[in-house]
């Protein structure tokens, strides 16, 4: 019937986000509005899609009134300007301004990917693609953090290779070596396991919950950080989380898909940079609509939150490999870095064609900076022109200035008390009158 396929199209019009990007409204950023009927992960995907693209959020707004969802990011790419690529604009209207989330991307299907976690140990890493480079595997994208001893790390194979060959248990055999790498002092085993890349739906989230499962069978823990506050606003029932961090690619990626893997909603909240600080705040429920009421529940959260910001905080020398790919490439550097005695606390790889493009953050076998001689050493050993030590890349963030209304930054204890009713009023004040940039 014609009034059904009717009332079919505009359930759809209402349920898709409608996505402006706006590069007149601001001088100094790109505005990213994203607004739809209220669904659960729509702040992460949005967030997700902007920090795959490797662009820095100076500011956000978020709000939920009702039933309906707003988000407005002031976006720039990773040196401080604007977006003007219209590749990189359509992209993200397409992926944010459709009522699913965003597809898998074609480079990753049809593969297998192991996940690992164990004990870290100088040269573990040396040790896993050693083992793959042995049983014939070829790597097509990884990613591997270590934090607090502990070591976490997805990577993708090709599949159809896995299953070459008249040994049906080729996948057994590799799982069973792996494992015993893994093994542990038996309170904190290890694991390694395969599932089809279609399962894995972000190889940075997993990451994410794979070293938060570690930290829910952890015994002891470190102590709170006043970077992260977690305070109750119980005549609006909210919990209030605050955090304050040195800024960083991928923070608020970080904390967002945190609490959404916590089952926490947000409903509200800002995000301010200034300088090379950020200050994020969040008003938060339970997936039940309900605000934390345990201290311990308040403390877990704290915990996990630190943690999930400290994976991606460590400090090492950056190396990034450019160069044709060939087998045993990741085994020969890796094991290259082992020799020089520096560990590997965060990895990239990926390749593109036959072309391998990876990056590696090192430090020597303490966690501490590593010597410039083990660098030279090492890149000596490799090759000068295809191993480069580089700094990340940071934006160049331009502010007005702070008016009489403007909060003060200061630290976090009692942040949000004082401030929270007007918070909210000026967060939606900001999302009606989009121009100003302030």
């Amino acid at each position: 019937m014609e009034w059904l396929d009717e009332y079919e199209k505009l359930v759809i019009r209402m349920n898709t986000p409608r996505v402006v990007i706006d590069n007149a409204v601001c001088p100094t950023a790109t505005l990213v509005q994203v607004d739809s009927v209220r669904k659960r992960g729509l702040l992460l995907e949005a967030v997700q899609v902007l920090a795959d693209l490797d662009l820095s959020i100076n500011k956000a707004y978020i709000s939920s009134d009702g039933r309906w969802f707003m988000d407005v990011f002031h976006v720039t790419d990773r040196l401080g300007r604007k977006l003007t690529d219209d590749s990189v604009i359509t992209y993200i209207q397409q992926s944010l301004g459709t009522w699913n989330e965003p597809s898998r991307p074609a480079a990753l299907e049809g593969l297998t990917a192991l996940e690992l976690t164990g004990a870290d140990r100088t040269g573990l890493i040396s040790e896993v693609f050693a083992v793959l480079a042995d049983m014939q595997c070829s790597v097509v994208d990884a990613r591997a953090w270590t934090h607090r001893g502990r070591l976490a790390c997805v990577v993708f194979l090709r599949g159809e290779e896995l299953a070459e060959g008249t040994d049906d248990d080729r996948v057994v055999r590799i799982l069973a070596r792996l494992g015993h790498l893994l093994r542990g002092d038996g309170e904190a085993p290890g694991a390694v396991a395969a599932v089809p890349a279609a399962g894995v739906a972000h190889a940075d989230r997993r990451l994410h919950q794979l070293m938060a499962a570690d930290l829910d069978r952890a015994t002891s823990f470190p102590q709170l950080s006043p970077a992260v506050s977690v305070q109750s606003w119980a005549e609006r029932g909210y919990s209030v989380v605050t955090v304050l961090w040195r800024d960083r690619p991928k923070l608020l990626f970080d904390v967002v898909c945190t609490l959404h893997d916590m089952d926490y909603v947000v409903f509200h909240g800002t995000v301010d940079t200034a300088g090379d600080r950020a200050r994020q705040e969040f008003y938060i429920r339970r997936a039940d609509g309900s605000p934390i009421r345990s201290e311990a529940e308040r403390e877990r959260l704290n915990q996990c939150l630190q943690a999930a910001i400290e994976r991606r905080s460590q400090e090492g020398v950056r190396l990034e490999l450019c160069t044709p790919d060939r087998p045993g490439l990741l085994s020969e550097v890796t094991r290259t870095f082992r020799e020089n005695g520096l560990l590997v606390a965060q990895a990239e790889v990926s390749t593109k064609g036959n072309l391998a493009s990876n990056v590696f953050y090192v430090t020597d076998a303490a966690g501490k900076a590593a010597e410039q001689s083990a660098i030279d050493a090492v890149r000596e050993r490799v090759g000068t022109d295809h191993l480069v030590v580089s700094e990340e890349p940071r934006a160049r963030q331009v502010f007005p200035k702070a008016g009489p209304g403007d909060r003060d930054h200061g630290g976090v204890g009692g942040l949000g008390l004082v401030y929270l009713g007007n918070l909210v009023k000026r967060n939606l004040y900001n999302l009606g009158l989009i121009k100003s940039c302030s």
